[in-house]
């Protein structure tokens, strides 16, 4: 049994929301030439592959690699945080819609999250609410930050709130990455950055006391936990040594909140696994594969699989701890 917890999914005919609402960097998809192109406004943002919209394309790579279910949720950049409410909530609802009914055709393989316009928190939670009442889904995908604001602020703790209450499982995913505009070669937003706004996202949400205030709040993290993992020393280190900076909010060692949150294991590493097991705990690591795209593991759980672990710890990573999150 394998569950995907990390595949990005969007659909494969999209409004034109720049002509629609008359702003803004807005994607849509258009089919070129035999090419899916995914354009913000009328200037070419990034070619995708079939498998990014095609369910039944999709199901095949699934067949092909042993993967069960995958847990489908939003590419980041179709957020639209920085969007006015209502259209956000509008762009979200026609994203939700089409998760919803890509799993309704095919129950037995996917899972949906949806995607929430956290640039209005009353909204926010309404939709939340609409996507675990109405559309049936465990959760929903986060950004790493909103509109550069961490998770750490109190203006998000009703969210959590109401998340908690709801039941409803977070996934957090980078986005936006911090220094982006200061190293645009080489593809670093992707490789340096992203792990970097991972552990951000941590790290506001232990040190603000998110998961102190609300303890059965259920968050995962992509990317295995980003930098988090092996910075630890070091954030804990920073906490006893300068609790005047660090624990103005949390007096709590954030070595301490190991445990309360779960990670995906898209590390692509046999050590880093190794480590992030042996940091994190076995429990907490949930198999996600960033699928269909190139940064991905193309083979969803190979590297689990390759590790010769015992087939109680293999099958908690494969199925059973994202099972418990998504419960």
């Amino acid at each position: 049994m394998k569950i995907d917890i990390h595949t990005h999914i969007m659909p494969d005919k999209m409004p034109n929301w720049v002509q629609k609402f008359g702003y803004g960097d807005f994607i849509h998809l258009e089919h070129r030439n035999c090419r899916a192109c995914m354009m913000k406004g009328d200037k070419l943002f990034r070619e995708v592959e079939d498998n990014c919209f095609d369910a039944a394309l999709r199901m095949k790579d699934m067949d092909d690699t042993n993967v069960n279910v995958q847990v489908l949720s939003t590419i980041p950049v179709l957020f639209n945080y920085w969007a006015k409410p209502k259209d956000g909530l509008e762009t979200s609802r026609f994203l939700n819609d089409h998760i919803a009914g890509t799993v309704a055709k095919n129950t037995n393989r996917f899972i949906g999250i949806g995607t929430v316009p956290l640039q209005d928190i009353d909204l926010a939670i309404l939709e939340m609410e609409r996507c675990i009442t109405e559309l049936k889904m465990p959760g929903l995908e986060i950004g790493s930050n909103i509109n550069g604001t961490n998770l750490s602020d109190p203006c998000f703790f009703p969210f959590y709130k109401r998340a908690e209450e709801l039941g409803c499982s977070l996934f957090v995913h980078p986005w936006e990455m911090m220094g982006e505009q200061q190293m645009q070669q080489y593809w670093l937003p992707w490789l340096v950055g992203m792990p970097a706004e991972t552990s951000r996202a941590i790290c506001s949400m232990i040190f603000a006391g998110v998961f102190e205030k609300f303890p059965k709040l259920k968050v995962a993290f992509a990317h295995g936990g980003g930098s988090f993992p092996l910075t630890i020393g070091r954030i804990e280190h920073g906490f006893n040594v300068r609790p005047d900076l660090v624990a103005i909010d949390n007096a709590m060692n954030p070595r301490n909140y190991i445990g309360k949150f779960w990670i995906d294991s898209l590390v692509h590493d046999e050590k880093a696994l190794q480590f992030i097991i042996d940091v994190m705990g076995e429990d907490k690591i949930c198999m996600g594969s960033d699928y269909p795209f190139p940064l991905g593991e193309h083979v969803p759980g190979k590297l689990i699989e390759s590790m010769n672990f015992n087939e109680h710890l293999s099958n908690k990573l494969l199925f059973k701890n994202a099972n418990d999150w998504l419960e």
